[in-house]
């Protein structure tokens, strides 16, 4: 039996987006979870696919004493006005 390559799921998690709760409206918010098993590279690659993919950027990241990682995300809301309707 052949083994399938292990892909960690486990890894990080990642929190929904925030909606409009937040009073700065300006921008949208999402908080990843990494666990403290996960290597530094793993840990900037999730990162990096988050930014290129998603269009996030770092606001904040927190180390915590036993190795895991908690990192807040953000991008920019963009509120476009439809000019086609009269």
């Amino acid at each position: 039996m052949m083994k399938e390559p292990s892909t960690r799921t486990d890894a990080h998690v990642v929190s929904p987006r925030r909606s409009g709760e937040s009073p700065n409206r300006h921008f949208e918010w999402r908080v990843v979870d990494i666990a403290r098993d996960v290597s530094y590279s793993e840990a900037r690659g999730i990162l990096t696919e988050q930014a290129e993919y998603g269009q996030w950027e770092l606001a904040r990241s927190v180390l915590y004493e036993g190795g895991a990682r908690r990192v807040w995300l953000r991008r920019r809301v963009m509120r476009l006005q439809r000019t086609d309707a009269f």
